[in-house]
């Protein structure tokens, strides 16, 4: 029975939200004295740390964009354009939520910490921002597909005119998005500019998906692009300093983490649709599937957000290397089983937290 089914995108977020726990972990607990970057070790854990989030943002934009067009064919594009927003919403909630600081508010402590942004507050306004343009060009996929890949790219261009912004007259809770300077953890630019080209990713399923030889073009693709840009994008932008004497390409060159770690998540993407066949796990789907109730209890657990009580407050930095590698497995085995097992489903959750939405408004 033929599928339209994206079956490699559940193992992808399945391996990007496990890398996620045991980097929060890791990076939470483990002691200064070992973070050693001259340790080819703790290298190589710092290396799948930094495409953790580049993977998880584009696959992000892969499946919402995927469903998106995908109901445009079953007449149903209004109403999953209305969820999305909904759903886009209820992630920045749930983002202040997360780390809205309620003990200290019950003893009259306020602060602006609560107004730090992370990955759902990202996630969410790139769902919303991805949704607007979809609406302006519904009758023409093509221009959507296009839109998309010239935003991500010009966003990541353009790094070095908004790396140090001034946001000094913006209110702090709309400066958080643009500037980590008060704390925030993640900033819509550049991370739009992922989710915004897994969208342009998506659309090349939407179109081509189930043609003859499209997979193995598109993994190859992913593999030779992935490449280029890890190893040559560097080169590529000083010849076009050379060429145009655009200064602007002389600072991505010398400051070129974006496009590498996109190089990165495509020869991951590349690697997981190659070996979709032997990934078909229901484990693997059913992690990729709860990847928010994942995040929140994983958050919660190692944080003390709500609570007040988290493993980091508890602990601190203080395990060595073999306790921190023992720790994360323990702790990714235990959040998972929580997760699958022990809570609510992630649609249950959006159909609560969208009927209290709808309540409120």
């Amino acid at each position: 029975m033929k599928t339209d089914r994206l079956f490699f995108i559940d193992a992808v977020r399945a391996f990007a939200i496990i890398m996620m726990m045991q980097g929060h972990f890791v990076d939470a607990l483990l002691a200064p004295e070992y973070r050693d970057m001259n340790s080819s070790i703790f290298q190589v854990w710092s290396y799948f740390r930094g495409i953790t989030a580049p993977t998880f943002f584009t696959i992000s934009g892969i499946v919402f964009t995927y469903l998106l067009m995908k109901s445009k064919k079953k007449g149903r594009a209004p109403e999953r354009i209305r969820k999305g927003l909904i759903r886009g919403l209820l992630l920045i909630a749930i983002g202040y939520g997360l780390r809205a600081p309620i003990f200290d508010w019950l003893t009259g402590n306020f602060s602006n910490s609560f107004l730090i942004i992370d990955v759902l507050h990202c996630i969410g306004l790139s769902i919303i921002i991805t949704v607007g343009i979809y609406y302006l060009t519904f009758k023409k996929s093509l221009i959507f597909s296009i839109l998309m890949l010239v935003l991500g790219v010009s966003i990541f261009i353009m790094e070095p005119w908004y790396r140090d912004l001034d946001t000094s007259r913006i209110p702090l809770v709309f400066a958080n998005y643009l500037t980590k300077s008060n704390g925030s953890i993640f900033t819509i630019i550049p991370w739009l500019g992922y989710m915004s080209i897994g969208a342009f990713i998506a659309s090349l399923f939407y179109r081509y998906f189930g043609r003859e030889k499209f997979k193995p073009i598109l993994v190859s693709a992913f593999i030779v692009v992935g490449t280029v840009l890890i190893y040559n994008s560097s080169y590529l932008f000083m010849k076009l300093y050379y060429w145009s004497d655009v200064l602007l390409f002389k600072q991505v060159a010398y400051y070129n983490y974006l496009f590498t770690r996109l190089g990165n998540v495509f020869i991951l993407l590349g690697l997981f649709y190659a070996l979709e066949k032997f990934l078909k796990n229901q484990m693997i789907f059913k992690i990729g599937q709860k990847t928010l109730s994942i995040y929140i209890v994983h958050f919660i657990v190692i944080y003390g957000s709500i609570t007040g009580f988290g493993i980091s407050l508890l602990l601190g930095k203080s395990l060595n290397p073999y306790q921190a590698a023992i720790g994360a497995v323990l702790f990714i085995i235990t959040v998972c089983w929580i997760s699958l097992y022990g809570i609510k489903t992630n649609a249950f959750i959006y159909k609560k937290l969208r009927g209290l939405f709808k309540r409120s408004s």
